[in-house]
C-alpha cells in the first residue's frame, strides 16, 4: 500500500484506514507500526493526558468506535504539535465517524482517508492454498474454485472455512469432498457450530 510507504506525504501527518470488517485494516496497522517504530494504542491509553505516549508515530485501531470525543481531539492535538504522524483505522471513513465536538468533527473530515477495498481473486485464493498448506491439507481444483466462489470475501471466512474443513476431512479420513466443502459453507452462512 503506497500510502503506508510515504508517512512524511500524508497531509497534516494523519491517515486514516477505512474498509468493512476482515478487508486487513489492523494487519496493515500493525505492518505500519512496526516499520514506523508507532506505539499501537488501546483505548482510552493507559495513564491518557492527551499527549503522545511516545516520540514516535501513533497507531489507533477501531478509531471509530471511540467515544471519548475529547481524549481523542487532544491526542490528534498534542501528536500534531509534536509532529507524530497518526494512522487510524476503522469502518468507514472519518469523516462518518459520530463526533459531537466541533472541532474533532473538523479534523475528521480534514483527514486523508483510504479505502481498502475487498481483496481480489488472485489474494483469495493465494491465501487459501497457503491456510491449506499450512495444515498439510490438499484439495482438488474444482473443490476449491468452488468453495472461493462461494465463501464471503474475507481472509476470516477463508480461516474459518479452512479450520472446519480440517476438523471434517480429519473425522472423515482425510480426503476433502465437495459435499464437505458444500457443508462448511453452509455451516458458515447460517452460523451453525462445526
Amino acid at each position: 500500500m503506497t500510502w503506508l510507504n510515504r508517512t512524511a506525504d500524508w497531509p497534516d501527518g494523519r491517515l486514516a484506514l477505512w474498509g468493512d470488517e476482515g478487508r486487513g485494516k489492523t494487519h496493515l496497522l500493525r505492518i505500519w507500526a512496526v516499520r514506523a517504530g508507532a506505539t499501537v494504542l488501546t483505548w482510552p491509553p493507559p495513564g491518557d493526558d492527551g499527549a503522545p505516549v511516545a516520540a514516535g508515530p501513533i497507531a489507533i485501531d477501531d478509531a471509530d468506535m471511540i467515544a471519548d470525543d475529547h481524549g481523542l481531539l487532544h491526542r490528534l492535538n498534542a501528536a500534531r504539535e509534536a509532529g507524530v504522524p497518526v494512522l487510524l483505522t476503522g469502518r468507514t471513513p472519518p469523516s462518518r465517524w459520530t463526533a459531537v465536538l466541533p472541532d474533532l468533527a473538523s479534523r475528521l473530515r480534514a483527514m486523508t482517508a483510504v479505502q481498502i477495498d475487498p481483496p481480489e481473486d488472485s489474494l483469495l485464493e493465494a491465501l487459501l492454498v497457503r491456510l491449506l498448506n499450512e495444515r498439510q491439507m490438499t484439495m482438488g481444483d474444482g473443490a476449491r474454485a468452488w468453495l472461493l466462489t462461494r465463501l464471503p470475501r474475507t481472509a476470516a471466512a477463508m480461516r474459518e472455512a479452512v479450520a472446519r474443513l480440517d476438523h471434517i476431512s480429519l473425522a472423515a479420513g482425510g480426503r476433502i469432498t465437495r459435499d464437505m466443502v458444500a457443508d462448511v459453507v453452509e455451516g458458515i452462512e447460517t452460523g451453525a457450530v462445526p
